[in-house]
């Protein structure tokens, strides 16, 4: 990677390679296999690939929640980024209020800034109103903004995505979508999303990589060049979002890295 490219990335990877052993066989399997790939500065990249193809792992050791067997990862600039899961992660006991000002307070933020910062992020996500709920009052949709509001919170310059929406409906799940391109374009966070979704990827991202089946790797670094902002439904009208769906699908059906754009 030049100097430049590294200068301009807010995630950096190169050769990363991850294995785990399996005590019951004496075996190590190998999810990734010197992978690399950047992310630039305020950019939204999807990372998409078959189901045990690594790409959680590789999300979880950029976070560093997992160490690599060997290579390199940075995250430049903004300290340890934040991170949404697919599971619904809310403190149950607690207030969407509350949640979302969970890291806020952990960073010993005065409670004034605390609640001015949490009103700002529920006015944000779409939750005013629900403020005092718990979460058992709240749809699997609601969680979620609270999920990303209290991600938010903690004002990372870099944000990881793990199929955050990946169990919710069609409906929810667009809505959703359409609300985060927002919320994105707000924020000027650079996001790292993971997704088996293809019609997801192209619909959120600047650029789609595709990944290998187990071990992974990239397959393929797709620029997606739909203007924004973009509107999750009439995207779905034009005809180059259709004919880079079927590139990408056809890439996870052969393997063959190519290199290609939406125009």
């Amino acid at each position: 990677m030049t100097t430049t490219a590294a200068t301009e990335a807010s995630i950096i990877v190169e050769g990363l390679t991850k294995a785990f052993y399996e005590p019951r066989t004496d075996s190590e399997t190998i999810a990734l296999k010197k992978l690399s790939f950047s992310v630039r500065q305020g950019e939204f990249v999807c990372l998409v690939g078959p189901s045990g193809c690594g790409k959680t792992t590789a999300l979880r050791v950029i976070a560093d929640l997992e160490q690599p067997l060997s290579g390199e990862v940075q995250v430049v600039g903004g300290g340890r980024p934040a991170v949404v899961f697919q599971e619904q992660s809310v403190f149950p006991w607690m207030s969407v209020q509350d949640n979302i000002a969970f890291p806020l307070r952990v960073r010993g933020i005065w409670r004034k800034d605390r609640l001015e910062r949490t009103r700002h992020l529920i006015d944000l996500v779409g939750l005013n109103g629900f403020e005092k709920s718990l979460p058992h009052q709240l749809s699997g949709g609601m969680k979620q903004r609270v999920s990303v509001a209290r991600a938010l919170a903690e004002d990372a310059d870099v944000l990881l995505m793990d199929e955050p929406f990946g169990a919710l409906d069609e409906q929810t799940r667009l809505e959703l979508q359409q609300e985060l391109l927002r919320i994105w374009d707000a924020s000027g966070k650079t996001v790292l999303f993971i997704t088996h979704s293809v019609d997801e990827a192209l619909t959120l991202a600047d650029r789609v990589l595709v990944m290998s089946h187990r071990p992974g790797r990239i397959l393929a670094d797709l620029q997606v060049g739909f203007s924004r902002p973009r509107d999750v439904v009439e995207l779905r009208r034009d005809e180059r979002f259709w004919d880079l769906t079927y590139k990408v699908w056809s890439l996870l059906k052969s393997g063959a890295a190519i290199e290609g754009d939406a125009g």
